[in-house]
């Protein structure tokens, strides 16, 4: 994953563990206080919630744990490789399009951000400026040119 993908997880970690687990816990203890926990739909519902943030915390920190950090800004290449940023023409509509390839926790597609597996980056991936591709979309196979590569 590229370094602010890895902050925006660590971030979010910091924040299920600083605000909303004692949230959470708040919760369970004012639900506890209403008496008989068999029936305690609040308690039930804390409870419910705790599970999932503890899920959350556990699923960030082995994601945070094992993952390799990437900063694109450190990256020399001409080729398109994990991090790039690459700026393409689609060959039938004239239109541009510029994307970084990220990791897929990071991908967010109205940012211009996509997944390193999303059939766009696999086609670009290798490539250099002045290269075809052509990538198999829901809609059918569309040409693009790759027209510039960055990393920033």
């Amino acid at each position: 994953m590229t370094v602010r993908g890895a902050e925006k997880l660590r971030e979010e970690l910091k924040r299920l563990k600083s605000v909303e687990r004692p949230r959470i816990v708040e919760a369970i203890s004012v639900a506890r206080e209403h008496g008989d926990l068999s029936e305690n739909a609040e308690y039930h519902a804390a409870k419910e919630q705790q599970s999932f943030n503890e899920g959350r915390i556990t699923e960030l920190e082995t994601r945070l744990a094992q993952a390799e950090v990437i900063d694109p800004t450190k990256i020399q290449s001409h080729k398109v490789v994990f991090g790039a940023t690459v700026t393409v023409t689609d060959m039938e509509a004239g239109e541009e399009a510029t994307y970084q390839i990220v990791g897929v926790d990071e991908a967010n597609l109205d940012q211009g951000m996509i997944s390193i597996t999303s059939p766009m980056a696999r086609g670009m991936i290798g490539k250099e400026e002045g290269d075809r591709i052509q990538v198999n979309a829901p809609g059918g196979i569309r040409r693009f040119e790759i027209v510039e590569i960055h990393y920033r």
